[in-house]
Formats: structure tokens, C-alpha cells, sequence
């Protein structure tokens, strides 16, 4: 098992992506501790976590509350002893957001994302450091789409919140590394098996006088497999990150996006 012995704490865990990594640390041996905003649909998880033979405990925990943040990961280390890869998967809703052109966005709506994503990956992320620089070992990680690195029309704010958090999780590897702590972002395309990028491609659809699936045709179709990323993709590759095997990479972006975006 890639992560026997681990101590993960995962952020926005009741969602597509969070849900999906949880389930792939657990089954690699990592004992979970998974939080979101609201408790149901993370208790909901780490039930199936546990019926499947996995550790994992569910805690409500607003990733943008400083406080929360910070208790919760002191109960994690009175519990578990330390903490050992902490991912933030959480999300907004994004009617309002995208599928508006900048020219006719709000200044509300475009900064929304902005504050948000940046705020949240922050308080985490300082708080997870705080405490693995103590024990000079610990796994930051992030997930972005590929509009963190390309120019893509109609996406308002989240294209410079995505891009925003990649420049943090360089700065945190850049200061951190040398005391043991590595800092990675996984970057995929839009995931359609998500709620999220369902609405997503429908808001993008509109606009280009399109069907929702005649969208992500469009968007596979630029990728060199034709393909989105799918969020099994994105938990197994989350999953070796987290682990020791990948102790050579941080400050960078492992690229899942199938080569629609080319490094």
C-alpha cells in the first residue's frame, strides 16, 4: 500500500473530487480524516470508507474559517500524532460566474473566486505547514482545471484563482522543501462525471449556441487522447503524490490533462 501509515486530512471531501481522493487514500492505506461544510455528505463518504475496510472519520469544518481550521488539525494531531498530506478540494457554485464574458462580468462576480480559492488554499495550507515543518516531513496538494495555465474565454474569475493557487503551492514549495515539505497541484481538464463541470459545459454551451454534450466534444477534442481527465485518473495520480515514492517532486504540476496543455 502507496500510503500505509499516512495521516491525511482532505478538504471539501463531500464532493466529486474530494470523495474521489478520500476513497483512493483510504484504499491505499491512509487513515482519512475528511472534512467539509456541511457534515452530512462527508459522514455519508466515510461510511463507505469504512464498510470497505478503510479508517477514515468525518468532521464539519469551514476551509475558509482560520479558527475551524486550526482546531480541527489540532484534534487530527491529539488523535493520529501528526499529519502527513493535506489536500483542499473544496469548491463554489458557478452560475454567475462563468459562461459571462469579462466586459459584462461584476466586479463582485469576478472576485468572488478570486478571494475564495486563494483564502481557503492559504488557511489550509498554512495551517497543515505550521505543523509538518515541526516534524520536517508533510504533502500539500491542490487541484486546478487546465484554465490555470491557458487563456480560455468565459470562465471570469476562476482562470486567475486556479492560476493563483499554482503560483502559492510554488511559494510554499520554495520555502518549505528544505524543511521537508513538499507542495504538488494536480491539473486536469474539466472532470465531466462532476455536478460542477456538468453546469459548467451547460453555461459554456449557451453562449456558443451549442448542446452541453457537443461542448465537451468540442473540449475532448483538443486534448491528444480525446478525452477528459476522469476522477479515478485524478485520485490514483493523487495518490502517488502523496505518497513517498514521489518525494522528488514538488513546486510543480503533475499534468493529467491528456495533452491539452503540453509542458
Amino acid at each position: 500500500m502507496l500510503l500505509k501509515g499516512k495521516v491525511i486530512v482532505v478538504y471539501g471531501a463531500g464532493g466529486a473530487v474530494g470523495s474521489a481522493v478520500s476513497r483512493a487514500f483510504a484504499k491505499e492505506g491512509a487513515q482519512v480524516f475528511a472534512t467539509g461544510r456541511r457534515l452530512e455528505p462527508v459522514t455519508r463518504i466515510v461510511k463507505g470508507i469504512v464498510a470497505a475496510g478503510g479508517a477514515a472519520e468525518a468532521a464539519q469544518v469551514d476551509a475558509l474559517d482560520e479558527q475551524a481550521v486550526e482546531h480541527h488539525l489540532d484534534d487530527v494531531i491529539k488523535k493520529a500524532g501528526k499529519i502527513d498530506v493535506s489536500f483542499n478540494a473544496i469548491g463554489i457554485p458557478q452560475q454567475g460566474i462563468q459562461g459571462i464574458p469579462l466586459a459584462e462580468l461584476s466586479v463582485d462576480s469576478f472576485t468572488l473566486p478570486v478571494t475564495t480559492y486563494a483564502k481557503s488554499q492559504f488557511v489550509t495550507a498554512r495551517a497543515a505547514a505550521r505543523r509538518m515543518t515541526a516534524q520536517h516531513s508533510g504533502v500539500i496538494l491542490m487541484h486546478t482545471p487546465e484554465p490555470a495555465r491557458l487563456g480560455a474565454p468565459l470562465v471570469g474569475g476562476m482562470g486567475p484563482a486556479w492560476a493563483a493557487m499554482e503560483g502559492l503551492s510554488r511559494g510554499l514549495s520554495a520555502e518549505l522543501a528544505s524543511q521537508g515539505v513538499r507542495s504538488l497541484v494536480l491539473r486536469t481538464t474539466g472532470i465531466p462525471e462532476t455536478a460542477t463541470i456538468d453546469v459548467v459545459f451547460d453555461l459554456h454551451a449557451k453562449p456558443a449556441g451549442m448542446t452541453r454534450q457537443q461542448f465537451q466534444s468540442l473540449i475532448e477534442g483538443m486534448t491528444h487522447r480525446r478525452q477528459s481527465t476522469t476522477l479515478a485518473e485524478l485520485a490514483d495520480v493523487a495518490a502517488f503524490l502523496a505518497s513517498d515514492r514521489a518525494n522528488a517532486m514538488t513546486g510543480t504540476v503533475a499534468n493529467l490533462t491528456g495533452g491539452a496543455i503540453v509542458d
